[in-house]
């Protein structure tokens, strides 16, 4: 089994990684994007953010750097942060939301590492959909459940995005050439 080189988090920070990657504990790691079906879903979550943030008063982000930890760094598909949340070149304060959209190769194992550490960081909504499966959780650190009423929902403001609208999108997206 190969060893991971270490280096430390000052050369990661000031390194372009294309695509971006995620650093733990002084190993980079790739993540798992580049394809049609995860940059679509992608780009639809992007599209119903962008839309509502005045009325939801956020700030949505793809693939923004957040520091989870000390030596950790993430890097959420989308992440939606409070228009009153500090403005930093990487977000330091827990986002209200992070959204991973899942390829193929991802694992329910890694999501969970992920989700582990969005959580650590305060992070209270956390999102995972599937295109290829069709399926969406709720993640937390005891694991993933199916969001009710089929939407994704933030208790206590406006924000509500159904998977109806996320999949009708989808499809729409997918048969276009």
């Amino acid at each position: 089994m190969a060893s991971a080189t270490l280096i430390p988090v000052s050369e990661y920070l000031n390194t372009t990684y294309r695509p971006d990657c995620d650093y733990i504990d002084g190993e980079v790691r790739e993540r798992n994007v580049g394809e049609r079906p995860h940059a679509l879903l992608q780009g639809i979550f992007l599209a119903i953010f962008h839309a509502n943030r005045r009325t939801w008063n956020i700030v949505v982000l793809p693939e923004q750097r957040v520091q989870t930890s000390r030596n950790h760094y993430r890097i959420p598909d989308v992440c939606v942060l409070r228009r009153s949340d500090p403005v930093d070149a990487i977000v330091k304060t827990a986002p209200l939301i992070c959204v991973e959209v899942l390829s193929p190769r991802d694992t329910m194992s890694a999501m969970q590492e992920r989700v582990d550490d969005y959580a650590s960081m305060g992070v209270e909504h956390i999102w995972l959909v599937d295109p290829v499966s069709r399926h969406a959780y709720v993640a937390t650190r005891e694991g993933f459940q199916q969001p009710a009423n089929q939407e994704f929902t933030v208790p206590g403001t406006p924000i509500r995005v159904p998977l109806s609208e996320i999949f009708a999108e989808f499809d729409e997206m997918q048969t276009q050439s």
